[in-house]
């Protein structure tokens, strides 16, 4: 119900989720169009306190931005994206994809934007924790998305959600993704990664779960 904007109006708390295209996307001299590769997706969500509502303490997600960069080199996109992130949304909150390629990115944006940034690892419990959140906001209620506005970056985004996958290991962790096969799951991932930046925790039960869970080196998304 309520619009995509372009720019943050007034007082408001913003947030944002990244992930980055892999290494190998980055190719030069070669005509990149979606779906046939990845992307670097930045999603920008306002986050409002339900401070009025005394039985959901979590905060409401809002995705109000997407943007999104085929075939371009990170270096290319490093003074956009801090210009994004710092002087069109002054964003609280930055979760940045860290894994692989990500990680000397993630770096870059943290020395430019300081703290505000938070790399996140992609292992097999981070991104289990990472599901959670998002399937907590979603079934909850509390995470919307813009109303369709016709543009490319919903049709992708709500494309990724359609065909989203799960699946429960035997150790109790959460793998969620697009198989390669039906296309990619950059969207999805930035959305999750935006959920998490907006500061919500894993349910009790959920977490609960997880703890006797064995950590495991990063994993493919």
């Amino acid at each position: 119900g309520h619009s995509r904007l372009h720019q943050a109006p007034g007082q408001k708390t913003f947030v944002a989720g990244i992930d980055f295209a892999g290494e190998e996307e980055q190719l030069e001299d070669e005509a990149l169009t979606r779906p046939g590769r990845d992307a670097t997706v930045i999603t920008i969500a306002e986050v409002e306190p339900a401070d009025s509502d005394p039985v959901v303490t979590d905060p409401l997600i809002r995705v109000v931005e997407h943007y999104a960069w085929v075939g371009r080199k990170h270096a290319e996109l490093y003074p956009q994206m801090v210009d994004i992130l710092k002087n069109v949304w002054a964003c609280s909150r930055i979760a940045a994809d860290a894994t692989g390629i990500g990680e000397p990115i993630a770096a870059f944006l943290r020395k430019s934007l300081g703290s505000r940034v938070v790399p996140f690892k992609f292992t097999q419990r981070s991104k289990s924790e990472l599901g959670f959140e998002l399937l907590a906001a979603v079934n909850s209620g509390r995470l919307k998305i813009y109303e369709q506005d016709g543009s490319a970056e919903y049709r992708e985004l709500m494309a990724e959600l359609e065909k989203a996958r799960s699946v429960f290991r035997p150790n109790q962790t959460l793998n969620f993704f697009v198989d390669p096969a039906d296309g990619h799951d950059d969207y999805l991932m930035s959305l999750a990664l935006a959920v998490q930046a907006a500061g919500r925790s894993a349910p009790r039960k959920a977490r609960g779960q997880l703890s006797s869970a064995q950590a495991t080196g990063p994993v493919q998304k």
